[in-house]
């Protein structure tokens, strides 16, 4: 077992900081080489992954096909997902399946031994794997956590957050972490190896309702960018449109798969508003159905979605069964599915956007690779389609492992530069401008955009740059969120998860965006200035509106 000595620490040859699906799907493959998994709290509780609730994507049905399954992946995708990834990482689904079973992992099947195809949106046919309807997440991090904790070559470090990449001459050689806990006494630690995976999810937790933990707070976007990497797409977040209302923060998710089992939605009125907004009615893409929901919340007060009626079938009466997360939630808050809708509302749900990757998982840093939600791959462009983000996390795993296995020896590890950011003592001090943070995020980087929105968000999040005084998990934080802002604000069209009040349309040509500090910092230098008075007054205003 790996321990701190004067505060470094050598972990040879390969550190991921992220221990959910991406990062112990990698360690995996990466096997029997040495590796260190670095994950701010238990590893068994702290991933996202654990709450994915509708599955993974896989077309191995009978008649589906690789090509139907990247040509849905690109349509959904609204013109931004390269062809050439959509189609890697649907063609390799089958190999990376193959490997979740051989690591414990076990797919709902019927009587015969075949796998259970489930239908979410924008797919043409059935093909979500799951395991025991919205518990895929969960089942599938027990399994991959037994078979890491059996596996001699992979070390786990708990309790130590990542805030900065150690750099040496243009590489990565490691990073800087901070204790997790803010009990802790312990100062920083370095942690040096010669190659380093960020495995650490999305951004999510910038906004005040999300379906994600806070350790979601795109820390690793900020980390890298300050190293001197690319971010690209950042504007684009997907915001779940079914995240349960009031019942805590992060949201419940009510998986769209209900939807796809038959729920529908419906305002105040009880009218099924999708079927007004498009073809596929409570099935169309995600961006779609959050749109249309914020505005059923904004029009009639209300937005809900139905588990009972006459295309539900037994859905309500067999929630228990078919749906046992959802079904816990509502005994929980005491809601009833057979006859009230359950309430819900758009929630920050997944970033499509973060650290530009190759289609090995290889950063613009030599030393440094992503995968999983912390990178922007091109396999889902301006909006995610639905389960593929499970499937996107394993194959780029499996490989970046390919890709690091193939470099032998990996080149030797030097001491980096001392980091430019310092660790927060007194969290509590600082706190506040989280809170600032998801509030400026929600009310104007969020479901519906504009100039003026993304103006103001970004001069008052220069403001809290400032105020955070280059403290992780601060300025990290706040680096982060004025890259999706920024990036928001260059994008003047609407496309997919990024929609603008004042370019409600999109653009005939499709590009992605790809930022970096410099282009960033450049940027904010031409913002117009606002005072601070100014700035403190609309925000204690619209903090209160979100929160009402």
């Amino acid at each position: 077992m790996i321990s701190p000595t004067a505060n470094i620490i050598d972990a040879g040859d390969v550190l991921i900081i992220g221990a959910g699906l991406a990062g112990l799907f990698t360690a995996l493959k990466l096997a029997p080489r040495q590796v260190t998994v670095l994950t701010g709290g238990k590893r068994s509780k702290s991933a996202a992954s654990n709450w994915a609730q509708g599955g993974i994507a896989a077309a191995l049905a009978p008649g589906d096909s690789v090509d139907a399954h990247a040509q849905d992946t690109c349509t959904a995708g609204a013109g931004l997902v390269d062809p050439a990834i959509a189609r890697l990482v649907t063609s390799e689904a089958g190999e990376r399946i193959s490997d979740l079973e051989s690591f414990g992992v076990r797919f709902d099947c019927d009587e015969a031994g075949g796998y259970i195809f489930g239908r979410e949106a924008a797919h043409s046919h059935n093909r979500i794997l799951s395991i025991y309807g919205d518990r895929t997440g969960r089942e599938m991090m027990t399994a991959l956590h037994a078979r890491a904790a059996a596996t001699p070559s992979i070390d786990f470090l708990e309790g130590y957050a990542a805030y900065e990449l150690a750099v040496e001459d243009g590489r990565v050689v490691g990073v800087f972490s901070r204790p997790a806990s803010q009990s802790s006494q312990a100062g920083p630690i370095l942690i040096r190896a010669r190659a380093t995976v960020i495995a650490t999810g999305g951004s999510g937790h910038l906004y005040a309702v999300t379906t994600n933990p806070a350790s979601a707070n795109g820390e690793a976007l900020a980390m890298a960018a300050r190293a001197g990497a690319h971010i690209s797409d950042g504007e684009f977040v997907q915001f779940h449109p079914t995240a349960l209302t009031g019942m805590g923060d992060p949201a419940p998710l009510a998986t769209e798969a209900l939807r796809g089992a038959g729920a529908y939605l419906v305002d105040a009125t009880g009218h099924r508003f999708m079927t007004d907004i498009h073809p596929d009615g409570d099935l169309a893409p995600r961006d779609v159905v959050a749109r249309g929901v914020f505005d059923a919340r904004q029009r009639t007060g209300f937005a809900g979605l139905c588990l009972h009626g006459p295309s539900t079938g037994d859905l309500a009466d067999n929630l228990a069964y078919r749906f046992p997360t959802i079904h816990a939630t509502c005994v929980k808050h005491k809601l009833d599915p057979t006859n009230t809708p359950l309430p819900v509302a758009p929630a920050a749900h997944f970033h499509m956007g973060g650290i530009r990757t190759e289609s090995h998982g290889r950063s613009s840093l030599p030393g440094l690779w992503a995968c999983g939600e912390a990178a922007s791959t091109g396999a889902h462009g301006a909006n995610r389609l639905a389960s593929n983000s499970l499937l996107e996390a394993i194959v780029f795993g499996a490989r970046i492992a390919e890709d690091i296995n193939n470099i032998v020896p990996l080149s030797s590890t030097a001491r980096p530069a001392p980091p430019q950011t310092r660790i927060d003592e007194e969290m509590e001090i600082h706190a506040p401008i989280t809170a600032r943070v998801r509030a400026l995020m929600s009310n104007h980087v969020g479901v519906q955009r504009s100039n003026d929105g993304l103006t103001r968000a970004l001069g008052e999040l220069v403001q809290l740059e400032r105020a955070a005084q280059g403290l992780a998990p601060f300025a990290n934080m706040v680096l982060a969120a004025q890259f999706i802002a920024f990036a928001a604000l260059q994008r003047e069209e609407s496309r997919g998860g990024h929609f603008r009040t004042d370019f409600p349309k999109a653009m005939q040509r499709a590009e992605r965006n790809h930022i970096t500090l410099a282009d960033l910092q450049a940027g904010l230098a031409r913002l117009p200035k606002q005072s601070d008075a100014q700035s403190d007054s609309a925000a204690d205003t619209r903090d209160g509106q979100l929160h009402a």
